[in-house]
């Protein structure tokens, strides 16, 4: 199993391990649990914070755990937290959502009558 998909494989493990001959659900948890997570969450305000530490956890895994071993575990979910974190700022974007505030609020809305 590569790195990507531990995480996504530790999802399906919680609910059950796959018998042999079963098809492993970890591909299709890999394509749409940060997906459905993201239209869940669409916020660009905190998706960006998600997208940002993916970013970093991705960049920078080898020299903070040859410096840190013990924070190994840790990074097991960074491919993870970055797609999350697209996700989640595209349909923050989608939804006009940022942190609460809406983004495009000037351009006005054909729903509101002013």
């Amino acid at each position: 199993m590569n790195e990507f998909m531990v995480a996504f494989q530790e999802i399906v493990n919680t609910y059950g391990i796959p018998n042999y001959k079963e098809v492993n659900p970890a591909v299709f948890t890999a394509v749409s649990f940060p997906f459905l997570f993201g239209i869940m969450f669409g916020d660009v305000g905190h998706g960006s914070i998600l997208l940002l530490a993916g970013i970093f956890m991705c960049v920078f895994h080898k020299s903070i755990v040859k410096k840190r071993p013990e924070l190994e575990g840790f990074f097991f979910a960074r491919y993870m937290l970055l797609l999350m974190g697209f996700f989640a700022t595209f349909s923050g974007l989608i939804y006009n959502d940022f942190m609460a505030i809406p983004i495009f609020a000037h351009w006005g809305s054909c729903y509101v009558k002013n």
